[in-house]
């Protein structure tokens, strides 16, 4: 595994002792469909990407668009970075593995009597005030206890986090001199729709074309929607549709319930371009079960930090409403590494023991740890502490 989506009722909860019928997948894809239109206005691997595409000008092509070696040695493509996926040790994996199929060769609790761990409750009592700033720290150790379908959370500190579209919250919109405070608005709802179609939306999350996401992007950027939708069609390791959207494959997986944990936030200052500059940096908490109708839940954790810019249409060539895409850097908890075929591939204990997978090679990480810089994450295929 390593480090690499609104409502829900208990009511809504499948039972965690049988699988998740097709009509329950059909009517978890309408409710979160309606759910996302009501409120738009390994570590399993690493990716980074800048895309730091220079405007077209009116006034010229602004220095310092492009940034990096990565730019001049690739042409204005640029450099993406994968890292780690979590891992668990194989003894254990063996004995999760065995119990996974032989359940009454342990009384009791079998799982939590092998890992020490409780049978999966939700037992937060209160939700997490909004980000306001970076952490300083990872979030606190939380009891271990084993997620299931009723409480897919249970032993994660994102069960005390927001769900879904709710846990993108824009800052008030401020004029930024001579930028009128509507267009700051804006350009903060653009990015938000972005973030919400491209993490949240149940079609995208199982593969779909994010058409939403691809709508608010500028045509007039030079290489950017070319780069996406290559991505989209022909995923491959330099073109890889993880760097921007979470996307797993419904043959593999399904969700487990309609919750996706999100925490993280947005800021806005008067940008390079005479424009609204945003910064978003938000990880998403999936928690899904394999498609064959197995109730073993694992949890994949995505970071993401992305910059956008609404830029002046009266001083350079844009079009007018659509953000230009200045970075984006993604990390992915428990998701295989070296696999670019565009899905997100979590990793269930009871498949650790096949053997399947690299190797983590690098140091253990926490796929909840917001404090540090994405940047910071180390590059190779690195353990994870948790997920």
């Amino acid at each position: 595994m390593s480090d690499r989506r609104s409502e829900q009722s208990p009511g809504d909860e499948p039972s965690s002792s049988s699988p998740i019928p097709d009509e329950v997948w059909e009517q978890f894809m309408r409710d979160n469909e309606r759910d996302i239109r009501k409120s738009a206005p390994k570590e399993p691997s690493a990716r980074a990407r800048e895309v730091t595409e220079r405007l077209k000008g009116r006034k010229g092509e602004p220095e310092g668009w492009r940034t990096g070696p990565a730019w001049q040695e690739m042409n204005g493509r640029a450099a993406r970075r994968r890292k780690g996926w979590a891992f668990v040790g194989v003894p254990l994996a063996i004995a999760l593995a065995v119990v996974a199929m032989r359940p009454s060769l342990i009384p009791g609790d079998p799982i939590g009597s092998l890992t020490g761990t409780s049978s999966g409750t939700d037992t937060a009592t209160s939700s997490l005030p909004d980000e306001t700033a970076a952490p300083t720290a990872p979030p606190s150790a939380v009891a271990r206890d084993t997620p299931t379908l009723a409480h897919p959370f249970a032993g994660s500190p994102a069960l005390r986090w927001a769900d879904g579209a709710a846990g993108i919250v824009l800052p008030k919109a401020t004029a930024l001199g001579a930028i009128p405070k509507a267009r700051v608005e804006l350009a903060l709802q653009q990015t938000r729709k972005l973030l919400i179609d491209a993490n949240l939306n149940p079609k995208v999350v199982a593969g779909a074309r994010p058409e939403t996401a691809l709508s608010v992007l500028d045509p007039e950027q030079p290489g950017v929607l070319d780069d996406l939708n290559t991505s989209l069609r022909s995923p491959s390791k330099t073109h890889d549709p993880l760097f921007l959207f979470s996307r797993f494959d419904p043959k593999e997986v399904r969700p487990a319930g309609k919750v996706i944990k999100v925490r993280g936030r947005i800021t806005f200052k008067q940008g390079k371009f005479e424009g609204v500059a945003v910064h978003a940096d938000y990880t998403f908490v999936y928690p899904v079960v394999p498609a064959d109708g197995s109730t073993e839940v694992a949890r994949t954790i995505v970071r993401r930090v992305v910059d956008t810019e609404l830029s002046d249409p009266a001083h350079y060539r844009v079009t007018p409403g659509r953000l230009n895409l200045v970075r984006y850097d993604e990390s992915a908890g428990n998701s295989s590494c070296d696999v670019y075929d565009g899905y997100l591939h979590p990793q269930f204990p009871s498949q650790l023991s096949s053997g399947g997978g690299a190797d983590p090679t690098g140091p253990s990480m926490d796929p909840y740890d917001r404090s540090r810089d994405i940047g910071a994450v180390p590059e190779g295929c690195n353990a994870l502490s948790r997920t």
